[in-house]
């Protein structure tokens, strides 16, 4: 595949992979009605439990559209990993193979959760699956974010390079503590997840604009 074809695809496979996140996840929170869903007290995950009227670490918990949710969720997934092994051509040497290994696992993580909820009601296994599956997703995505500010092979702007690195560091820093207190644990894993999904739509961006402005350039740089 042509790099014309494989860079502005990948490009636009992040910026769409972000929006049908923030998309679900609006339209699912929406539906949650009783009792209201809080985005500030409320995991992302709750949005995917199929189980209405069940109480888990004090949440009351009902999500109508947990398919449209969970569907989300393995998508993302898989979209996330496709860009970005297209993008990892753009690396060289030992990096490119650490950043294949981190999509790909991001990748599998996320489909993982989206087929195991997070329920109190569901076997132990589907929770642990759920729990581990998210961490694993969330710490290669942000990984994948830090490495793509450190290395010099995508040729982006500095400014977005240092952009990426702390997006990256604190989607990190807001994962490690989710678990402070309950009043904020929606807010701390949200930003954990949202730092990746506005890496995925800048990143995605800025990649697609510059091979608008020039597409010979972009076709000619080597691999």
């Amino acid at each position: 595949m042509p790099r014309r074809v494989w860079l502005p695809l990948a490009a636009v496979v992040l910026v769409v992979n972000a929006a049908q996140w923030v998309i679900a996840e609006a339209i699912a929170s929406a539906a949650w009605t009783d009792p209201t869903y809080s985005y500030a007290t409320n995991y992302i995950s709750d949005l995917g439990v199929p189980d209405c009227g069940t109480r888990f670490q004090g949440r009351e918990i009902c999500s109508p559209a947990h398919q449209l949710m969970n569907v989300s969720f393995a998508i993302q997934g898989i979209l996330f990993a496709t860009a970005v092994v297209l993008l990892a051509r753009l690396v060289e040497g030992r990096a490119r193979r650490v950043v294949l290994a981190l999509a790909i696992a991001h990748g599998g993580a996320f489909v993982l959760v989206g087929l195991f909820h997070g329920s109190a009601d569901a076997p132990g296994y589907s929770l642990a699956i759920h729990v581990g599956g998210a961490a694993v997703g969330i710490l290669c995505a942000n990984t994948v974010a830090v490495m793509a500010g450190s290395l010099r092979s995508l040729e982006l702007p500095t400014a977005y390079r240092v952009f990426s690195i702390a997006v990256g560091v604190l989607g990190l820093l807001s994962e490690a503590l989710v678990g402070m207190s309950a009043r904020t644990a929606g807010v701390f894993e949200r930003g954990g997840v949202y730092s990746w999904l506005l890496w995925s739509v800048v990143t995605g961006a800025l990649l697609l604009a510059r091979y608008v402005r020039a597409p010979a350039v972009m076709e000619n740089v080597p691999v």
